[in-house]
C-alpha cells in the first residue's frame, strides 16, 4: 500500500477508514491513517485516543503513553485517557506509576469507593 492510500480523502473519509482498520484489528494501518489525522488537528481528542489505542494494541507502548499525556495535557479529568495511561504503564512493568491513574479514572468513573482498589469494568484492560 502506498502512502497516498493513507492521505487520500477528507479528514472524515479519514477518520472512518481509520476505524475500519482499528475494527478490523489492522492497528498499524490505522495508526498510519491517524497519525495524520493528529498532526492536522493536534486539539481533538478522539483520533489521539483512537491512535493510542492502536498503539496499545499493537504493542508500541512508548507511543500510546506519549498520544495519552498529549490528551491528558489537554483534558486532565478525561477519564478514559487516564484509564489507559494507567493500563499501559502497567502493561510496561509500571504498576506505581499506573496506580494514580487508575484511582482517578476510578473516582471519574464514580466507581472509587473507600478501602477499595479501581474496579474499573471489570479491570480487564482496555478494550
Amino acid at each position: 500500500m502506498n502512502d497516498t492510500y493513507y492521505e487520500f480523502g477528507t479528514a472524515a473519509d479519514r477518520w472512518d477508514r481509520a476505524q475500519m482498520f482499528f475494527e478490523a484489528k489492522e492497528y498499524l494501518t490505522a495508526a498510519r491513517i491517524l497519525d495524520g489525522l493528529v498532526d492536522e488537528a493536534p486539539e481533538l481528542v478522539a483520533p489521539r485516543l483512537l491512535l493510542a489505542r492502536a498503539y496499545y494494541h499493537s504493542a508500541r507502548l512508548a507511543k500510546a503513553e506519549a498520544e495519552l499525556l498529549a490528551v491528558l495535557e489537554r483534558d486532565p479529568v478525561e477519564e478514559y485517557a487516564r484509564l489507559m495511561l494507567g493500563r499501559t504503564l502497567e502493561r510496561q512493568g509500571r504498576s506505581s506509576e499506573a496506580a494514580p491513574h487508575l484511582r482517578m479514572a476510578a473516582a471519574l468513573a464514580g466507581e472509587f469507593r473507600e478501602g477499595q482498589g479501581p474496579g474499573l469494568r471489570g479491570g480487564a484492560g482496555v478494550p
